[in-house]
């Protein structure tokens, strides 16, 4: 039994998590080279390797003659008759070739082949890995940090934060542990690469999802979320449970659930508001934490049509556009916001003043392009939360 073989490929199996069975091949494939590349040929060499013992064995198939002319590939009979005393002119018969023998390139490329090899199955394991990753969140230790580029170690490979990455204003320094949003693997320059990122929006849902018991249970969705980092997020939720409170459930008790989100995101305002399969009803609370007085929607352009009080107007935009910018990608909708008094100067009001109360209620119905007045008293379909 080789002893030392099998230990080292039960090191290898265990710490670089590559099957003996490939390993295996491989030193079949590296016996083959040799052999190629020490007799000139390889096309009548066997190898047999015994995977219980991890012995093995390579034989030259010759041709029994009576003038050897090819050492490679012809036998004599008296040397035939020592391996099968039946062997007669013409026969063939195998004779075991001792890899000892093997010179010194020989035996260099057969080691390249092997360790060729165990690289490309580490590659293609870690690949494996982070891709059955992508799209979760996972913690890594920052190794260093320069010019604004964060290499992060994740266990079984590093990773490079980019500055677009990175949330705006944090800093980070080398042994610090952070969480990390997967996107996936890349192509690079010497094979694959993990890519990671603290801004993607799926990173807000991740964590969501791991600290909510019920969005892990699929009692309650996030049916959208938008995303500036470091400054704000809208997401949309929905229960399928009416007895649950989707918003509750993501803010948890005295704000439990939702602080270690926020303290993750140095301090993010995170809005959550109600899900709608009503375009327009959706569009109103998207603008939250404005008030609105009237929405009309067209699903068919995706867009809405918003009007708001007079002092509320700025609130609804928001501070360089981007409550308003956030709540048209939370939606989907290209987002018209108008104050009371230039819907009144433009005639708007006049739209809205056709529907009935109950039109209102019903949200929106074919030919009133999703045109809705939205409740003057405060609801509880959104919230804002901020630390």
């Amino acid at each position: 039994m080789n002893k030392e073989l099998m230990e080292a490929l039960d090191l290898l199996e265990k710490e670089k998590g590559i099957s003996k069975d490939v390993l295996f091949d491989a030193i079949d494939a590296s016996l083959v080279k040799a052999c190629e590349n020490n007799f000139g040929s390889a096309e009548n060499i066997t190898v047999s390797i015994d995977r219980e013992t991890c012995d093995f064995t390579i034989l030259q198939e010759k041709t029994v003659v009576e003038t050897v002319e090819n050492p490679n590939t012809q036998i004599l009979p008296d040397k035939a008759k020592e391996i099968d005393p039946s062997a007669g002119i013409g026969d063939k018969v195998r004779v075991e070739v001792k890899s000892k023998e093997f010179g010194r390139i020989a035996a260099q490329n057969a080691k390249s082949i092997i360790l060729q090899k165990i690289r490309e199955e580490e590659r293609q394991t870690v690949s494996d890995y982070f891709n059955s990753r992508a799209h979760d969140i996972m913690t890594g230790v920052v190794q260093r940090v320069m010019n604004g580029i964060v290499s992060v170690n994740l266990g079984k490979a590093d990773a490079i934060l980019t500055k677009e990455d990175i949330i705006p204003g944090e800093t980070f320094h080398p042994t610090q542990h952070i969480k990390v949003y997967v996107v996936g693997m890349k192509d690079g320059g010497k094979g694959p690469r993990v890519q990671i990122s603290r801004t993607k929006a799926n990173m807000v849902r991740r964590l969501f999802e791991l600290e909510v018991a019920e969005i892990r249970e699929g009692i309650v969705e996030i049916k959208a979320i938008s995303r500036e980092a470091g400054s704000r997020t809208k997401m949309a939720v929905y229960s399928n449970d009416p007895s649950i409170d989707p918003i509750g459930a993501c803010i948890g008790v005295n704000g439990s659930r939702i602080t270690p989100i926020v303290d993750e995101l140095h301090g993010e305002k995170i809005d959550i508001v109600l899900w709608n399969e009503n375009p327009a009803l959706f569009v109103e609370k998207a603008l939250s934490p404005a008030k609105v007085v009237a929405v009309a929607a067209d699903e068919d352009e995706h867009s809405a049509l918003v009007v708001v009080p007079d002092n509320q107007l700025s609130l609804a935009i928001g501070m360089k556009g981007q409550n308003a910018r956030l709540a048209a990608k939370l939606t989907g909708f290209k987002i018209d916001i108008k104050s009371e008094t230039q819907a009144r100067d433009e005639g708007l009001f006049d739209e809205y003043e056709q529907y009935d109360e109950d039109s209102y209620e019903d949200g929106y119905e074919e030919g009133y392009d999703g045109a809705y007045e939205a409740e003057s008293e405060e609801t509880e379909d959104s919230t804002s939360y901020e630390e």
